[in-house]
Order: C-alpha cells, then structure tokens, then sequence
C-alpha cells in the first residue's frame, strides 16, 4: 500500500509542530513523522518562550494564525515583559513553561487538526525525481509520497553528544541521532556544515536552599491575542544564584579535558549564548557571572540553571555548582553537555524556505543555522504555508522587513547565510519601532486571514478591536477636562497644574504616567465608559506618544520597498556584469531574487546595484 499526501513533515520540534499545523489547517493533507510522539513541540534546553525580539516573533506567529503562543500560553508558569525600563520597540514577552505540559498541550492542539495524520519512525532518506522531492524513507522501510517534503530535523541529523572526553552518537541526552538524509543532500549537490549548542545541568529543587538566593516574582501576561485563551497553571517564582571565583577555579581544572577547547568539537557555537567555560576565558577579568535557578514544572522539582551551559566532565560540573551559595547541598539530575549536528547553510534555500536545487523540498528551523525555539518556530510557520500555497498554484507568501521579525529573519538567512547559530535580537531589525510586541495583530491578522491560516473568528475579534481604537482615539482628541478634574491626578505624578480646561490627548501626551492610569482616573470621574484593559490601553497609549516616529520610519520603510519590488530573472547572468570578480562570485553563490536582497549580500556595493538595474532594463 502506498501512503500519499500533500505535505510530509519530518521532525515534531518547535519548527516541524508548526509546519505541520500551518499546512493542515489551511486544507492539505498533512504527514508528521516523529522518532517520538511524547515530545511534540520538546523542550530540549531552557523551557521558557520569548525573551529579546524572540517575544516578538511568537507574536507574530499567533497573529497569522500559528499555535506557538496559545501553547505557550496554556502552559506558563512565568511571565515578564523584559526590557520595561527602554522605549516600547524593546519590550519583549517572555514567559517559563512547564516543560511537560507544553508537549503534552502541543500534542492535543495537534491531534485536533483532522488533516493531520501522523506516524512514528525516523527518516533516513529522501526519494528525488528529476530535482523533484516526491517522498522519504524511514528505518523501517516504509516510503511516504508527497507533493512538498519539509525538513524540520533540528540537532538530530548526525548529532554527536559531548561530556569532557566522552561523546555519543544522540539527537538529545538519551536519544538516538538520526542518519542517511545529510547523505542524500549531499549527493543532490548541497553544502552540509556542522554547528554545536549545549545545555546546563538539571539541579533537584530538594537540595536547594532557596533562602539564601534572590527571588523573582511572576508578572501578570500572556502572548495570545485571542481573549478566550488564558494561562491555566499556578505562577512560579525564578532565584537568581551567582557564580565566584572559587567556581572558576574548579571549572579550570577541567579546561584541559574540554572538548570545546581541547578541538573536539569542530562545530561553531553560539556567540550569544555561550557555555560557562567560554565565559570565564572571554570575561577573565569577571570574578562572578549571574544566572537563573528556573522551574520545569508545576509538578516537579527540577530546576534549569540558565547561563550555566557546559559540556565539561560531569563532576568537575558537580564541584564547581555546590561552591554557589545556596547550592553547597545541591545533587543533580544530569550534567550539562554539548552537541554538534549537522547543518544546511541557508543560502541554498529561497525566500519562501524552498530548497534552489530540489522542488517542493523546504528546510526549517536548526538545520538553516538558527537558535532557539521561537526562530524555529516562525521558520516552520513560513514553510508550512508557503508548501501549501505552491502545490496549490497560488503565489508566496513572503513578509518583508517592514513587516514582521519573521521577514528580517528569514531575509538574512537566505541572504547574508550563517556562520554561527543565529539568534534574533531587536538590533538586527532596521525598523524595529514598527515591529512592535503590541501590534503583532494590526500587522499580520488580515494577511494570516487573506491566506486562509487565521480564523475567522480571529479576524472578526482583530476588526472590531481596530474599531474600539479609533473610537477612543477620537474620544481622546474632542473631550476635554477641567482643572479641578485633572489636577489632583497631575498633582499624584508630579506634573504641573492646569488653570483652565485642556483636550484630553494633551493630558495623555505626557509620559509621567500611563494612559490606563489617567482612564482610570477619568472613569472614576464617570468621564470615560470604555475598555480599561491594560494591553488595549498600552496600544493607544504608543499611537499617541509616538505616532511621529511611527510615520518617519514607515515613510523610510516605504522608500525601501522599491526596491524590493524590483525582481530579477531567475536565469539572469551575473558574469556578463562589468563589476568585480568578488562581487560577480557573491552574486552567483546567493543568487538573490531581487534588487532589495541583492543590497544586502555582505560585501555588495551600490555600484553593484546599479548595474544590475541598468540591465534589467531600470
């Protein structure tokens, strides 16, 4: 018997859950294999979703449709808004997740999706006709057809587990790694590389003396957009334990039994997220490094020790941990290791994540190079949609830097490729004060809805939210407030008094307070009968205080977009260029679809440009 569907994914990570939901629910029928159907959607490294500019992405995510941030929702323990203390365009959601529940919570959401079919095994190749990705094999001889393949195989694909001197073949701890397909990519003509992450030790909470460590509370948040989706689980709070210089000295002695140093490892790491070790050797002068005693769950007592990432011999580990104050006692589930896998340089891919030398074959998540589950995760999203929409003959779909950090992403994988783990931060996006956290929804909703990804009910809920602003935005503009009304309120922030009556936009153009604040007060004065939402309230409160910047920087954004507008032929010849042979060569190994990514290749000179415009006829 043959099994044929429209879209096979492989791997159930945060990219590959995803891309699956995407292509099922926008009508195709839909494969996920898995080697484990317990751990859709793991958790391999820190269980916690957001952080800086990642935040923004499951946003965005939620906003076209996607489920990351209902999932993540459903199973938080922790929430805060980082970044409070710098301008909005740096907030950033994050929240800790209870490890188990969010692959238990990803399973139903998947299971529920009745175009989605699933099947445990591992894949080990590919079947190609004629450049054209038709199917894939897996260890136990079943072949599976498909009109699209999407690779999500994270660190699995010849991954190789490191503790000091010893290291096993695994895609996480205890689980096997996965064979065959590197091969078969390589054989079509692809570029394979080799990346390293790693991952702390797990501390047993019962050993802990939380007395001695500093606490951080839970705030009140969720990432959602949908009302009728609502954290469920108990809040948790986070310790903030410290390294010293008796912690170093121990992890020295080690330092010649690493494998990161000692060349073992030949992957490259991540630069932003670094291992214990790398930091004591990049930060020598430091004699103390902060890290975070996290939760993994609300029935456990296991603990994440974020920034303690080491792959050093497990008692040297051990040793250095029980010097930190409040851990003296502490015992450990599992020491932390290092692990290299198998990458695939993502200049071979195109915008929409389909491969340039293999039809209908798309890549997401770690294998592009990238870090972290939320990149993952809009990667997978992208893909799944755009494999659905080709093999339906409709057009791409492709967001641009403008518009999302899931368009700046993907743009400079496929653009600039990698040469160590990517990992999103607001700086790398040039228009970051339009990707906001708050208005993930009034950038994407219509466009998740248009495609037919976002739900109806999404859409309806996204308009008439719009509705409710503009009829506040111009309630704020036409009232007005009396002096004796205001002043006690001015008077609380240390504003100055008004003496005669002043519009209400003016009052909430100052920045001493918050807008929810000042409704509040006018509600209480029986002034104001809207929404006292916070989130709502937040949203206004930036169209007000910033719609200046807002304007400059969509205006600068529009400018841009002419140029990305401009495409090339896709059999255009660089070599008859009268430019350098460097640039000839950066032209012919990216092969950029447009003038607007063609820009932005590292080493590309306006010249440059401006003779493939004279070309092309512009």
């Amino acid at each position: 018997m043959i099994e044929s569907y429209d879209v096979i994914v492989v791997g159930a990570g945060h990219a590959g859950c995803e891309a699956a939901a995407a292509a099922a629910n926008m009508g195709s029928s839909t494969l996920l294999i898995s080697m484990d159907m317990t751990k859709f959607g793991q958790m391999s490294c820190n269980p916690a979703i957001g952080g800086i500019a990642k935040g923004q992405i499951v946003r965005e995510i939620d906003a076209l449709g996607g489920l990351t941030g209902i999932i993540t929702d459903k199973s938080t323990i922790q929430f805060r808004m980082l970044n409070r203390s710098k301008g909005p365009a740096m907030w950033s959601p994050r929240a800790q997740c209870d490890r188990v529940a969010f692959s238990v919570e990803w399973r139903k959401a998947l299971e529920a999706i009745p175009n989605l079919f699933f099947w445990q095994d591992s894949v080990n190749g590919l079947i190609i006709e004629n450049g054209v990705a038709i199917g894939v094999t897996t260890t136990i001889g079943v072949k599976f057809f498909a009109k699209a393949i999407i690779l999500t195989i994270g660190t699995f694909e010849n991954g190789l587990i490191h503790v000091g001197r010893n290291h096993v073949p695994g895609g996480r701890v205890s689980e096997p790694a996965s064979m065959g397909i590197s091969e078969c990519l390589k054989l079509a003509g692809f570029e394979v590389g080799r990346m390293k992450t790693g991952t702390p030790a797990r501390i047993d909470g019962r050993t802990v003396d939380f007395s001695k460590l500093q606490i951080q509370e839970s705030e009140e948040g969720k990432f959602s957009y949908l009302h009728e989706v609502k954290p469920a689980l108990k809040k948790l709070p986070c310790y903030i334990v410290n390294t010293n210089e008796e912690v170093h000295n121990i992890l020295r002695t080690g330092f010649h039994d690493s494998p990161l140093f000692g060349g073992i490892i030949k992957g490259r790491g991540p630069r932003y997220c670094p291992s214990i070790e790398d930091k004591i050797v990049t930060f020598a002068e430091k004699n103390a490094h902060q890290l975070f005693l996290e939760p993994e769950g609300e029935d456990t007592h296991e603990y994440y020790l974020n920034g303690f990432s080491s792959s050093l011999p497990w008692d040297i580990q051990y040793m250095a941990l029980r010097k930190m104050v409040g851990l003296e006692n502490v015992k450990i589930f599992r020491p932390g290791y290092a692990i290299e896998y198998d990458y695939y340089p993502p200049t071979q891919l195109k915008n929409t994540l389909e491969t340039k030398y293999i039809e209908n074959l798309y890549f997401a998540g770690q294998i592009n190079g990238t870090t972290g589950y939320e990149e993952a995760a809009g990667q997978g999203l992208m893909a799944g949609i755009n494999a659905h929409l080709k093999i339906n003959g409709k057009e791409p779909f492709i967001l641009s830097r403008d518009e999302a950090y899931i368009g700046v992403l993907i743009d400079d994988l496929v653009t600039k490729g990698v040469d160590e783990p990517y990992r999103m931060f607001t700086s790398r996006a040039e228009f970051r004060i339009l990707l906001r956290q708050d208005n993930a929804d009034d950038r994407l909703t219509k466009k998740g809805f248009k495609i037919g990804l976002a739900s109806e009910k999404r859409y309806k809920d996204w308009l008439n939210k719009s509705e409710q602003k503009e009829i506040v935005l111009k309630y704020i503009a036409s009232n007005s407030v009396l002096p004796d009304e205001i002043n006690p309120f001015l008077l609380q922030y240390g504003c100055t008094t008004i003496l005669q009556s002043v519009k209400i936009r003016e009052i909430a153009m100052r920045p001493q307070f918050t807008l929810l604040s000042l409704f509040q007060h006018l509600h209480h004065l029986g002034k104001y009968n809207f929404s006292l939402d916070e989130q709502f309230l937040f949203e206004i409160e930036i169209a007000l205080r910033y719609q200046g910047y807002i304007d400059r920087e969509q205006n600068i954004a529009n400018k841009i977009k002419k140029l990305e507008g401009i495409k090339i032929p896709a059999n255009f010849d660089f070599e008859r260029l009268n430019i350098t042979i460097e640039a000839r060569q950066k032209f012919k190994k990216y092969a950029p679809q447009t003038i607007g990514q063609a820009s932005r290749i590292p080493g590309i000179s306006p010249s440059d440009i401006n003779v493939i415009l004279i070309h092309i006829g512009r």
